[in-house]
């Protein structure tokens, strides 16, 4: 189709008794009617020939003419029954679709946080520590008169003291000084690996269920078909 000289097709009353064509400008005929569903087409002046032509086909119209998007083989094969009397006859088969859910388990990858955490834990030691101090000793000695020389005489220092005298004695102590030094005491090395588990997904699912019954109200039994014992036969 040349979507560029043919359009959508806006009304379709315009297109009865237009000429209609499909690929390679075969010949489909001239339009006779339009329904909600078909367009119909009929072509030859003594043998007939009609087709009934899906608006769902690919289509276009210039004015002139109402191009669809098929090949005469594709027309004849498909089109040239009658969609209306179809289902009258007794060799047509309509199939009606029977749905059922089906589960379609896939995975996608996500991604957790595994946290670390390190803090601050206090606790409380106890180290014993020597320490050394001077103390003062006070020894009272006393003085031998005969042994001392009668020429010694007391110094001005020595002299008895008229007012209170205080004599500073420095004594050595050792204190204790505490430093707290942080050190490397341990290390941690943390490591991923897969590990692989499976899961039993259970889900609900619907299906459907077809039963028939006539006009009399009798429920039709279904009839199986076996391929293999048919064409034996």
């Amino acid at each position: 189709m040349e979507s560029s000289t043919f359009g959508h097709v806006s009304d379709w009353d315009e297109v009865i008794k237009k000429e209609a064509r499909g690929r390679d400008n075969a010949d489909l005929g001239e339009v006779q009617e339009v329904n909600e569903n078909f367009v119909v087409t009929e072509r030859g002046t003594l043998n007939k020939e009609r087709f009934y032509l899906s608006k769902s086909i690919p289509h276009g119209y210039n004015g002139h003419t109402l191009l669809f998007d098929i090949t005469e083989e594709e027309a004849k094969e498909k089109f040239m029954r009658d969609p209306t009397h179809q289902s009258s006859r007794a060799d047509i088969e309509n199939p009606i679709h029977v749905i059922e859910e089906r589960l379609e388990v896939s995975k996608k990858e996500s991604v957790e946080e595994a946290i670390l955490i390190k803090e601050p834990l206090k606790e409380t030691k106890t180290v014993e520590v020597e320490l050394t101090h001077e103390e003062l000793i006070i020894e009272k000695r006393s003085v031998d008169k005969a042994s001392t020389p009668s020429t010694a005489s007391v110094t001005p220092s020595e002299e008895i003291m008229q007012s209170k005298t205080e004599i500073s004695i420095p004594l050595k102590r050792e204190e204790v000084v505490v430093l707290k030094k942080p050190y490397v005491k341990e290390e941690i090395v943390i490591k991923k690996k897969p590990v692989t588990e499976t899961k039993t997904i259970t889900e609900q699912v619907t299906s459907e269920k077809v039963s028939v019954r006539n006009p009399a109200g009798e429920q039709v039994v279904e009839e199986k078909r076996h391929e293999g014992q048919e064409e034996k036969r």
